[in-house]
């Protein structure tokens, strides 16, 4: 199964029980909308998150992968967005957290789901931890 078929798959299944997927097991879940950087075509992927005091912070793991996800450089270029979450559409501006922010909110992120430790092993890069903050629609 491509990954596409495979994300496409999981935002059905998301949709269709109003944010739960059965193979992320309770894991926080949220549909990440974004735009090409190159193309402008919008896209939709499927992401683990930690809530952040209303927000959410997404990880640019790629499962450890030696490069950057494709939505890592749409949000750069085009850092308004929107996320679902559950039942609830989201509108949000994405930033990348740097120092002792960063460190902290990844930190956690590896206490809560251990399989990003590993994807931080499997990988030389650091990998990006990105803020999605509410905003007023």
């Amino acid at each position: 199964m491509s990954v596409n078929d495979w994300n496409r798959q999981v935002i059905e299944e998301f949709r269709a029980n109003s944010g739960k997927v059965a193979q992320f097991a309770g894991r926080p879940l949220l549909l990440l909308h974004h735009k090409g950087a190159k193309t402008g075509t919008e896209r939709v992927n499927p992401l683990v998150y930690q809530p952040l005091d209303g927000n959410f912070a997404v990880f640019g793991s790629k499962a450890g992968a030696d490069t950057n996800p494709d939505w890592y450089h749409n949000l750069r270029a085009n850092p308004d967005t929107k996320v679902e979450v559950g039942t609830e559409t989201i509108p949000v501006r994405a930033r990348v957290a740097e120092g002792e922010e960063r460190d902290r909110i990844w930190e956690q992120q590896k206490r809560d789901n251990p399989n990003f430790a590993e994807y931080e092993t499997l990988t030389s890069r650091p990998i990006p931890v990105v803020v999605l903050e509410r905003v007023e629609s």
